[in-house]
């Protein structure tokens, strides 16, 4: 069993999902974790998303990497560019990987409704549902 930590500013959206599909998909090798370089709760509309797609995240909460167990990460997956920027350092044999998606909120920001907003939430789950599947093996190339 290998252990990821998906990583993204907020702990809000991106890394939610990624955590939420990697424990659905990919559980039997992956122990997935998430957090973020600030907290800013659970977004609803990942949760909405997520639900649409299977997968049940709403017992999942925003937190720092600080608040994590101390748990010796296999890889570090990076999912916007401020994550990667301000990525913080991790002991040991750690794979850093940056994997950058889209943010669903600031997409969503100019949707005239609420299911305009709510498609850009899905295409980018989508994107990292694709992204999720492939793991580890994608990881180590």
């Amino acid at each position: 069993m290998k252990n990821i930590l998906f990583l993204c500013t907020g702990n809000s959206c991106r890394s939610q999902m990624a955590e939420g599909f990697a424990r659905a998909l990919r559980g039997d090798v992956l122990a997935a974790y998430s957090a973020g370089v600030e907290k800013h709760g659970m977004n609803p509309r990942a949760v909405a998303v997520m639900a649409e797609a299977g997968v049940d995240i709403s017992g999942q909460s925003s937190k720092l990497v600080s608040e994590l167990p101390d748990v010796a990460f296999d890889y570090v997956v990076t999912l916007c560019g401020s994550a990667h920027d301000l990525c913080p350092f991790f002991p040991g044999p750690v794979k850093k990987v940056h994997v950058g998606f889209e943010d669903p909120p600031a997409l969503a920001a100019g949707a005239a409704s609420e299911e305009e907003a709510l498609g850009h939430y899905r295409r980018v789950r989508d994107a990292i549902r694709e992204f999720v599947a492939g793991l580890p093996e994608s990881l180590d190339k």
